[in-house]
């Protein structure tokens, strides 16, 4: 077992998509599993961190931080028509649906180019044009910090909800992911009607795309859509698509013909919060070097010298305003480590 090697006085900004200037106190990075016995065990504060796509430092963080740099995939096929892929933690999103799409497993081709780990992708059930990853996860393997004891925890004991989890909510701060299982398909169906990944195809004469077709479709998207982090500092869509009852989308569609709303189950409906923060006129706005990006009213990013207090003025500045005009509170996507906002 590698030992760990506690790093004092820990600069944070390039362990942070965003690149808000901070600081922890000590930061680990986690190789093995072995080497949970061995994290210390006082009282500081201890927070987890996997590519840092997804967690803005709006402050110093006064603890431990983990970086959870696990490795490993593996396949086991199931049945006839699945296999289920089980997938560190630590390794890249982007590299997982890839190296599933080369195998001929499929149902993650929408979620291909989602920046970040393994690990942060059950946290925020993350989803992009019309799939979401509790459309295939089948169980998850944690650390409960308190009993020191790992549990491998099925689907449906996770609460996925619309980019939330128990991981996130009612379980925050009690389990560390160590591994997440997918239970994919052999054989291939498109997932192609959300409405510009249909166009899109559409356009090229591939209504009937092939799983590659597919996800070049939404790499080709994402990359005109958002930003990438490594030239751009950002966390990708910053505001949740507020879920309102279907009256209240009713009455908004009447003030508002052209707002973009998705019915959803149970009587909820989806609507864009990029769409109304576009409307208001947003698009480009920046206090300081914290932005909305010019082409994409969702994402906010970092011109170069953001400060946690820009940007968290230009959360606040959005939220009021998209709130005047449609009596909503946008939420943030983001897990914000410090934030003093109103949200």
């Amino acid at each position: 077992m590698h030992t760990l090697k506690p790093i004092p006085d820990a600069d944070l900004r390039e362990l942070s998509t965003f690149r808000l200037p901070a600081r922890a106190d000590e930061l680990l990075v986690l190789t093995e599993l072995e080497q949970l016995s061995a994290l210390p065990s006082d009282d500081r504060p201890t927070l987890v961190l996997g590519g840092g796509s997804n967690t803005l430092f709006m402050n110093d963080w006064p603890g431990r931080i983990v970086l959870n740099r696990l490795r490993g995939i593996s396949v086991q096929r199931l049945d006839a028509d699945h296999s289920v892929v089980r997938a560190a933690a630590g390794e890249s999103w982007h590299g997982l649906v890839r190296l599933c799409l080369d195998r001929g497993l499929h149902g993650l081709e929408n979620l291909i180019l989602i920046p970040g780990s393994v690990g942060a992708a059950p946290m925020q059930n993350i989803g992009a044009y019309g799939v979401e990853l509790a459309d295939c996860i089948d169980a998850v393997e944690v650390f409960e910090w308190a009993s020191g004891r790992h549990h491998t925890l099925p689907a449906t004991a996770c609460g996925f909800g619309y980019r939330d989890s128990h991981f996130r909510s009612r379980d925050a701060g009690r389990f560390l992911i160590t591994a997440v299982h997918l239970k994919l398909n052999h054989a291939f169906r498109a997932r192609a009607d959300y409405a510009s990944l249909a166009d899109h195809l559409q356009q090229r004469d591939q209504a009937k795309p092939t799983p590659r077709q597919l996800a070049a479709a939404v790499m080709r998207l994402r990359r005109h859509r958002l930003p990438d982090p490594a030239r751009v500092a950002n966390a990708g869509s910053f505001f949740h698509n507020p879920m309102v009852e279907a009256d209240q989308a009713e009455a908004l569609k009447r003030d508002w013909p052209k707002l973009p709303i998705w019915p959803q189950d149970h009587g909820q409906t989806k609507l864009s919060a990029g769409w109304m923060i576009d409307q208001l006129g947003l698009r480009g706005f920046r206090i300081g070097d914290a932005g909305v990006y010019a082409h994409h009213a969702l994402v906010l990013i970092n011109h170069g010298q953001a400060t946690a207090e820009q940007l968290s003025a230009l959360i606040d500045h959005i939220q009021n305003e998209v709130h005047k005009q449609y009596g909503l509170r946008l939420t943030t996507e983001p897990t914000l480590i410090g934030y003093k906002g109103a949200a």
